[in-house]
Formats: C-alpha cells, structure tokens, sequence
C-alpha cells in the first residue's frame, strides 16, 4: 500500500483501508473508496457498496458504531 493511504481508516467504522489498485477497500466491511489523482475519496455519499449490499445501513461497520 502506498504509505501516504497506510494511517486511513474507513469513515464509517474506522477499520483499516487496504490498497487494491485505484480503491480503498475497508478490511471489516469490504466498502470500496476511489483514489483520484492520488486523492483518496472517502466521503460517505461516494462510498461504493460490495457486492449484495444495497444500504449503507445494512455494512457490518454500520452495525459496528450503533
């Protein structure tokens, strides 16, 4: 992971972010954040869903934080 994204953490629930080439993938909640520019998109309203989840409110770190 490039060491600039290494201290980020997921907005929702603050798990660790892994690098999968031009994403940021959250480690506890599989939520995808795009890297534009080398700048990190990690506003709540751009997050990119996994796969079979339709509502943010429905992500294991969403659950996390109540």
């Amino acid at each position: 992971m490039n060491q600039m994204y290494s201290e980020l953490v997921c907005p929702v629930g603050k798990f660790p972010l892994r690098q999968d080439s031009d994403m940021l993938i959250c480690t506890n909640c599989g939520a995808g954040f795009k890297i534009i520019d080398s700048i990190p998109d990690l506003l709540i309203e751009d997050i990119i869903l996994p796969a079979g989840i339709k509502d943010i409110s429905k992500l294991k770190c969403f659950s996390s934080v109540l």
